[in-house]
């Protein structure tokens, strides 16, 4: 890590309203603690306002702020890598503000950083998510948000098709393909659900407050129990196959 880097860093970790240490400082780092006691000596020499002493711990000083938007390149590199993944692989609305977060950052960045933020090194092709999943992702957004339940159509094994009404808790995204984990009122208990294989999403009227033993906590505390079956979903999802999906064995 750069000198500068790490000034800054020290400046990070103080910047919390909390006293830290030299030694934490020094393990957060990788660094000596005398080399600690280096940087916050020159720091205090450029006017920044760290209070404390060796021995004790150091703060900043309350109403001090931190200097914004100094990245390093592999930083850069990380942001432009994760607005690539969300305008590729989400809906219209998260890739626009995703795209509006870039051009916020490359707009107050020093004219030499905007070539890396720009991107070039990693590069992650578009046009991956298909319209409708992509218009499920917005919708069930909203509904994980608002609270509010949802129906849709899915299939059951060697079965019709059947309207199933949930409390969707979470999306998981496997890296490719998304799920979505809730309490199913059909089956009544967690499911979990590929939303390629999801039709006729349409949120419901009625809303869902945080129940005991219905939260999202519950769900990935569950994932023991189901993790035999989550782990087929995320095999066949690579694969490309279409299995039936849920959140315990039980098939209802």
């Amino acid at each position: 890590m750069r000198r500068t880097d790490r000034l800054f860093q020290i400046i990070l970790s103080l910047g919390r309203e909390r006293v830290v240490t030299s030694k934490q400082l020094a393990q957060l780092l990788g660094v000596t603690k005398r080399t600690i006691y280096r940087d916050i000596r020159e720091l205090v020499r450029s006017g920044v306002p760290i209070e404390g002493e060796a021995g004790v711990g150091y703060c900043l000083r309350r109403g001090y702020q931190v200097p914004p938007l100094m990245f390093t390149d592999e930083e850069l590199q990380a942001l432009h890598l994760g607005v690539s993944i969300v305008r590729t692989w989400t809906d219209a609305k998260l890739a626009a503000a995703a795209s509006r977060v870039l051009a916020k950052v490359e707009a107050v960045l020093p004219a030499g950083a905007r070539p890396i933020a720009a991107g070039g090194a990693i590069i992650v092709p578009g046009g991956h998510v298909p319209s409708a999943i992509a218009d499920h992702l917005s919708l069930l957004r909203a509904a994980i948000g608002s609270r509010q339940k949802i129906c849709f159509d899915y299939p059951r094994p060697f079965a019709e098709r059947t309207t199933r009404v949930c409390r969707p808790l979470t999306l998981i995204y496997w890296g490719g393909s998304w799920t979505l984990g809730g309490w199913c009122e059909h089956a009544s208990e967690f499911r979990t659900f590929r939303l390629d294989m999801m039709s006729c999403v349409q949120p419901m009227l009625e809303s869902f407050s945080d129940e005991p033993g219905r939260g999202l906590d519950d769900y990935l505390a569950a994932a023991a129990d189901h993790e035999a079956v989550l782990g087929t979903v995320v095999d066949a999802l690579r694969a490309r196959e279409r299995p039936w999906p849920t959140a315990t064995q039980r098939q209802v």
